[in-house]
Formats: structure tokens, sequence, C-alpha cells
């Protein structure tokens, strides 16, 4: 694998809106009423720089590049590369948060970063964003490569306000984005979810608890996410599914489409679980 970057390196990932970032200091109506905001500006329809069909965790023919020349080419833009896509997870060192990021090309890992901050807020349900949002744009800075596609451990337009951490950063950044959560923070799973097969999938819909934001209704209608049901084994109790939503950029049907074709031999899509085991390796070094 590709070594961290160094801190120096200048990065392209520098936040179009950076108005809506998540700051220290707001109180609670100040955070909820800047979530509506992001949610007015987000797009939950497709609107991506690369055909989704070229997502895969295959390894591209073209994997002897260095990693300057797939920086160079941006994600899709040579016509046959796959999308480069940012896995984003996070661990803790007391009240510090490492925020790692892994890039991949298919299936290979083209770079790796990783970001120690402070930690301003404790976890709110709802409120995601603000505690992690600003060490993860923190280590998106750090990026040498622009990716196509950020996929995050957490919940996009699956919030109270639809406007959760991947919609929330995805809208910061203007970059199509995901969100990948183990749980259901709201919303109604249109079938039981238990014991589902791999590959089954049902549509979330909004309930009581989701607000109508500006031109995104919230009746029971719409569907702000997906239950995907990512890995079944034979050898273990049933693993439950994942619950998959648009960030920015990304219709729910795509999102959980990319999901699908991001996902490895383990219930984590791969760009997150690399992420995740990242996040861990890098924290040694500071423990």
């Amino acid at each position: 694998m590709v070594p961290a970057a160094p801190a120096a390196v200048g990065s392209e990932m520098r936040p179009p809106r950076p108005d809506l970032a998540p700051r220290p200091g707001l109180s609670r109506d100040e955070m909820e009423s800047l979530q509506r905001r992001v949610a007015e500006t987000a797009v939950f329809e497709d609107d991506l720089p690369f055909d989704p069909a070229r997502v895969s965790l295959d390894t591209p023919e073209t994997e002897n590049r260095t990693l300057t020349e797939a920086t160079a080419l941006g994600g899709d833009a040579d016509g046959d590369s796959p999308p480069l896509v940012a896995g984003i997870d996070q661990s803790f060192l007391d009240d510090r948060a490492l925020s790692a990021v892994v890039v991949l090309r298919g299936g290979e890992v083209v770079e790796r970063v990783h970001a120690v901050s402070d930690l301003d807020l404790p976890y709110i349900p709802g409120l995601l964003s603000f505690r992690e949002g600003g060490p993860i744009l923190d280590a998106l800075a750090e990026l040498d490569c622009d990716p196509d596609l950020l996929v995050f451990d957490g919940s996009g337009r699956i919030h109270f306000r639809q406007a959760g951490l991947a919609t929330h950063l995805g809208v910061v950044c203007d970059a199509p984005s995901i969100g990948v959560a183990k749980s259901l923070l709201c919303g109604t799973p249109d079938e039981d979810v238990d014991g589902r097969p791999e590959g089954w999938r049902t549509p979330i819909r909004a309930d009581d608890s989701v607000d109508a934001v500006g031109g995104h209704p919230a009746d029971p209608e719409t569907t702000i996410g997906y239950a995907f049901q990512s890995r079944q084994y034979d050898s273990r109790p049933i693993v439950n599914p994942l619950y998959v939503s648009p960030g920015h950029r990304l219709s729910a049907a795509t999102t959980v489409d990319l999901v699908s074709r991001l996902s490895g031999s383990y219930k984590l899509p791969e760009p997150t679980r690399l992420a995740d085991a990242y996040a861990d390796e890098a924290k040694a070094q500071y423990e």
C-alpha cells in the first residue's frame, strides 16, 4: 500500500462552500439551522463526473501508473480509468479524532492520509457532523489527489433534517458522497430487515421524525435511503444490513448500487473498511 502523504502536501480538496462547514461554538439551534441550510443546498439526484458502471473493485489495467500520473488524470478523465473513490473513517485518542482517508482506483490503493484534530463536542445523535466534520475536512485537506466519490462511515439523507455527516461534508466539498451507517437513525424500511440474504435491499422511507427541508419532501413516499444486506455468512450468526443513503449529488437508487459495487468480502464496503483499518494503524503511532 502507498504510505500516508506528509502533512505539508497541498490539496485540491479545498471546500467550495466553507460557509456551510461545521464549526465550533454554535448552539444546538444554530447547528440544526445550519443543517437545514445544508439540506436545502444538497442535490439528491445523480450529478456525477463519472459513469457509475465504472465503479468496481477490479484492479485497473493501468495499475503500473505512478501516483502522480493517476492524480493528474483525475477520476475518469481519460475515459477508461475507474473513478477515484475515497473511504473515510475515524478512530479516537481521548479528546482528539484521528481521521483517515483511503483512496482507491478500482481495487488499487493510490493514496492514504490522516489528520489528528481536537474534538469540540461530545457525541450527540443527529449532530455527528459538528463533532467529526471538522477533523474529516482536516484529513481531506492532506490529499494530493481529488476524489470523484466520498464514502463516509455515517448517514447521509437518512437523518432528522436530511443532512447527516455524508450530506453535510458532501455539500461543503461539492462532491458526490455516500453515507453508510451500521444502524438506522430514522425512517422506516418497506420490509422487515432481519435475516435477509446477501444482496437484498429495501427502501427506507421518511417518517414523522424526518423534517421536510426546502424542496426535499419528507412524506412516506419519499425514499431517503436503503437497507442493504451486503454480506451473509453460513459460519456466523445473522449479519445485520447496512443503511445506505445519498449524501450529495446522488439518488438513493444509484447510491445503493454503488455500495454494492464497492462491497468485497466483508460487511463494510471496501473504501470505508480500509479507512477503518488505516485509522487503527495510524493511531498506534500516537499511543
